[in-house]
């Protein structure tokens, strides 16, 4: 077996970060996928300096909705790279689906429900459109990988102000009930597999009233296995340290 390396960030907003020069750390950093959310940008609109480092094999999910959403792999290990419209019915960029030997790898950007009682309806049939694709795979035989934005914090341990927030998209009973759900059904959230129940660690902040140097977060940023992956689960970390966008990077070593 060897190690493999992924790291899950949402950027909002690729070329902004690019300016920043703040994902210059990868080329620093052991990092066998690299998946970003949020990239808000097209294929060509990606500028080259954001690295150095060239990866073989990178896939980009632009949105139809210019300068929104969208999703991009980065790798050296050869696979192939799937369209997932059927799960992203509304072609928002949200979702990269990239099958090496047996593991069907996800990067998601899973939509805000926070706008409208429509785009909170659309977030839930999304939910259940992606756990039906993956249980289908993994009923063939894969075993999955899911990581990205997931919009919603599971437990009240996931965000700073669990009371303030019971009436507010991202922490609703009937989102939270669909991660109870997706781990019902055997899948793994890494992160608390490794650490259980230790607080005050987040993944996202506003930018308002200085949230972040405050440590007033959410924890919307996740690596989720199935079950026969879990045993191989060697890190599972949230990268605060990291600046440059509203979210920090998190990360996961899984022997294969």
């Amino acid at each position: 077996m060897k190690k493999l390396t992924f790291i899950s960030w949402n950027v909002n907003g690729i070329r902004a970060v690019a300016k920043k020069e703040a994902l210059k750390w990868i080329d620093e950093t052991e990092v066998d996928f690299l998946g970003l959310q949020e990239i808000k940008a097209e294929a060509d609109q990606i500028p080259e300096t954001i690295f150095d480092r060239q990866f073989k094999f990178q896939s980009i999910n632009a949105s139809s909705k210019k300068g929104q959403s969208g999703v991009a792999l980065f790798t050296d290990i050869k696979g192939e790279a799937y369209a997932c419209d059927h799960v992203d019915i509304l072609d928002e960029g949200r979702i990269n689906e990239y099958h090496f030997g047996n593991i069907a790898f996800f990067n998601v950007y899973f939509p805000n429900g926070q706008s409208s009682e429509e785009r909170l309806a659309y977030k839930l049939s999304f939910y259940e459109r992606f756990l039906e694709h993956i249980n289908t795979l993994r009923d063939e035989g894969k075993s999955i990988i899911v990581c990205g934005d997931v919009n919603t914090a599971h437990k009240p341990i996931d965000l700073a102000r669990p009371k303030a927030n019971e009436g507010t998209s991202g922490f609703l009973p009937i989102e939270r009930a669909w991660m109870d759900k997706l781990i019902a059904n055997g899948y793994v959230d890494t992160f608390r597999h490794l650490h259980g129940d230790i607080p005050d660690r987040y993944s996202w902040w506003s930018y308002r009233a200085g949230a972040r140097g405050r440590n007033v977060g959410w924890r919307i940023d996740y690596f989720f296995v199935s079950e026969d992956l879990k045993e191989r689960i060697v890190e599972a970390e949230i990268l605060d340290d990291i600046m440059g966008s509203d979210h920090c990077p998190v990360k996961l070593v899984l022997e294969i």
